[in-house]
């Protein structure tokens, strides 16, 4: 087991290093399990979801295919039937009390952010595949307007969010498909506790926005071929105080098991969610001004500008540099030689680690 620390020149060296297993604190996760934690008081200025009716099965994730052989590749992931398609943003729960989870399975790319106390969330982006059935969905956070400028006014599906940023959140790039927006395809799973029970049915969510941007490029190159070199490499896995998440090569497969909080995840279609691409980008973090009733801070996290990052694929790691110069361009990840670093066809994970963390490698 080892880790990576950033070194003079921006890339991480590794050095042994054991790593204690992720728990928290002991009311924080009573607080995630129960809903009471940092999203009761976000939450607090969206209404309650339609009445509670049960999910159906999301459809499958599309077979990945080579950027050669298809004309109408996604910007997001390379798949086939993305290009030029209206695109939908969702902010998803990743604790235990949230899985399985429905139609992750079908995005094209998905980012891991930390919130409070430790614990993080997802936003997942579809495109290629809309799904019938996407959830649990929760609430927006301030660095969510960062992350999601490049891809322009497209829908983001939440569920709710702290009343003070609510006004930041109506100047944002994209459209608010919110709960508060539009009771229109949102719905509450009887089958899962609240509040890891908020759904949407994402073709009504798109009924409603029909006027969401299309697919647009964000600074990511794909190839079917993978660059030279490259170290070969197992596991990675992004630590937080209350919160972690892994990816193990699969070579049968030929993509990464997505491991969340020690346990290979789960999905409402079968299996678990599974990456193509797994980039472990570091960013600066500090104190947003918001957080939550129990004294929990937001961070903010600091996507524009330049870092490094690793890049996982075909079961090998490379060091890059990632670069985005302002709020409206994409995130470019380049080789030491300045090239582009081509990510694998298919669902990408972009993980935004903390620079004062390391991931675990095995």
């Amino acid at each position: 087991m080892r880790t990576y620390r950033r070194g003079m020149r921006g890339v991480w060296s590794h050095r042994p290093h054991i790593v204690a297993a992720v728990g928290g604190v002991a009311l924080v996760l009573a607080l995630a399990a129960c809903g009471g934690g940092e999203d009761s008081a976000d939450e607090a200025t969206s209404s309650s979801a339609s009445p509670s009716v049960s999910a159906s099965t999301a459809s499958p994730s599309p077979s990945s295919t080579t950027p050669e052989n298809i004309t109408d590749a996604s910007p997001f992931s390379g798949r086939s039937g993305g290009a030029d398609q209206p695109v939908l943003a969702v902010k998803i729960d990743n604790t235990g009390a949230a899985q399985p989870h429905a139609g992750l399975q079908a995005a094209d790319l998905v980012y891991v952010e930390e919130v409070e106390w430790g614990l993080t969330r997802l936003i997942a982006v579809f495109s290629s595949e809309i799904p019938d059935v996407v959830g649990p969905v929760r609430s927006a956070r301030v660095s969510d307007i960062d992350i999601l400028a490049p891809f322009g006014g497209i829908a983001f599906a939440y569920s709710g969010a702290q009343s003070k940023l609510l006004p930041s959140l109506a100047q944002a790039a994209f459209l608010d498909a919110s709960a508060n927006a539009s009771y229109a395809g949102w719905f509450n799973d009887a089958a899962r506790p609240s509040p890891v029970d908020h759904m949407i049915r994402a073709n009504d969510v798109l009924g409603v926005f029909d006027e969401a941007a299309l697919a647009r490029d964000i600074g990511l190159e794909f190839s079917a071929e993978p660059p030279a070199g490259g170290e070969p490499v197992q596991e990675i896995t992004a630590t937080w105080p209350s919160s972690s998440v892994g990816f193990r090569w699969d070579p049968e497969v030929g993509n990464y098991v997505v491991v969340i909080d020690g346990s290979d995840s789960r999905s409402s279609e079968g299996g678990p969610q599974r990456a193509a691409t797994v980039v472990i980008q570091s960013v600066e973090q500090s104190d947003s001004g918001y957080g939550d009733k129990f004294g929990g801070v937001t961070p903010f996290i600091e996507t524009v500008g330049s870092g490094s990052a690793v890049v996982l694929r075909d079961g090998r790691m490379w060091p890059v540099t990632w670069e985005r110069p302002s709020l409206s361009e994409g995130t470019r990840f380049l080789l030491p030689d300045g090239s582009p670093m081509p990510f694998a066809v298919g669902q990408e994970w972009i993980v935004l680690l903390d620079s004062d963390r390391e991931p675990v490698l095995r």
